[in-house]
């Protein structure tokens, strides 16, 4: 009698226990919603890296001209979500990340190093992308305004949208301490586009979304263009989702990261404090530290032509 009283307690507390994992997340409650936007981004368990792939083309927009197919992109973004905790905003989620992307040659998708710049005729050396870190912000089940976490999706047909835009102006880190008066601010927007099944994103048992994205921007010349002040910009449109691991990646990103860029196989610390890089930010310490060595070789020949 013991034994089947015993035997029938541990079948109600598994179904209870079946029921607390098998069950739907709720769109309508924060803390279900902030595991969805983990699944999203990244994982519902802390410290398991997530890799994005996108691949994708980049056109030139210059009023009274064609549109220009200038180069196919391919990129990757590697993160991790951390759980954090804020004393009057309850529990919370951090995402820090870092990415890479290369402009290839549109016919052959080859990595281009030195490109012919059409409008100036100069040969640029081109400047790929190596962002690190690219980290969010915290978000918590209370927002800043005081209102509950909620994750503004549009549910259709089985598949869950998330559309998010992202405008950009502010002071361009290649200028100087005047451009309020003189203008050269950098003005971009950055659009993405995620796409998840309702069902996977919902169940319990997962811990990711597979989402694909989408990812447009609109920006001005990329600064490695050295196209100045001339009118005009890019578009970049790009589609992708995640993968497996860096392995799963395209060759060409593997190749990339294996030869250059080895710290691109694991995303930043969990607490990781830096402030996030750009192309902009990581160009300019491109040319100052070119800047630098040049100045420092010449040094030496300047003396010795003196001493001469």
């Amino acid at each position: 009698m013991r034994a089947t009283v015993g035997i029938a307690v541990w079948l109600l507390m598994a179904g209870t226990a079946s029921a607390q994992t098998t069950g739907t997340l709720d769109f309508g409650k924060p803390a279900d919603a902030q595991a969805m936007f983990r699944k999203i981004q990244c994982s519902t368990k802390d410290n398991v890296p997530v890799v994005y792939h996108w691949s994708g083309r980049v056109w030139s927009r210059v009023q009274g001209e064609p549109d220009r197919h200038l180069w196919n992109v391919e990129g990757m973004n590697i993160r991790q979500c951390v759980s954090v905790t804020d004393p009057k905003r309850g529990p919370g989620v951090r995402m820090v990340s870092k990415e890479l992307m290369f402009y290839l040659d549109p016919r052959t998708n080859a990595v281009v190093d030195r490109w012919e710049n059409p409008w100036t005729g100069k040969t640029n050396r081109v400047f790929h992308v190596q962002n690190d870190p690219v980290n969010q912000p915290p978000s918590f089940l209370t927002g800043r305004d005081g209102k509950p976490y909620a994750l503004p999706v549009r549910v259709d047909n089985g598949l869950v949208f998330w559309n998010i835009e992202v405008p950009l102006f502010y002071k361009n880190p290649l200028a100087g301490d005047f451009q309020d008066y003189a203008g050269n601010h950098y003005h971009a927007m950055e659009i993405f586009n995620f796409v998840a099944d309702e069902k996977r994103l919902r169940d319990r048992r997962t811990t990711q979304a597979g989402a694909a994205v989408s990812w447009v921007r609109l920006s001005t010349w990329m600064p490695f263009m050295e196209m100045g002040s001339r009118p005009g910009g890019l578009v970049f449109n790009a589609t992708g989702t995640t993968v497996q691991d860096i392995d799963s990646l395209p060759k060409v990103l593997v190749d990339q990261i294996d030869r250059n860029f080895p710290d691109y196989r694991n995303p930043p610390p969990g607490d990781d404090a830096r402030p996030n890089a750009t192309t902009w930010t990581e160009f300019r310490k491109f040319i100052e530290a070119e800047r630098a060595a040049k100045a420092g070789a010449a040094e030496p020949a300047a003396a010795a032509a003196a001493g001469k």
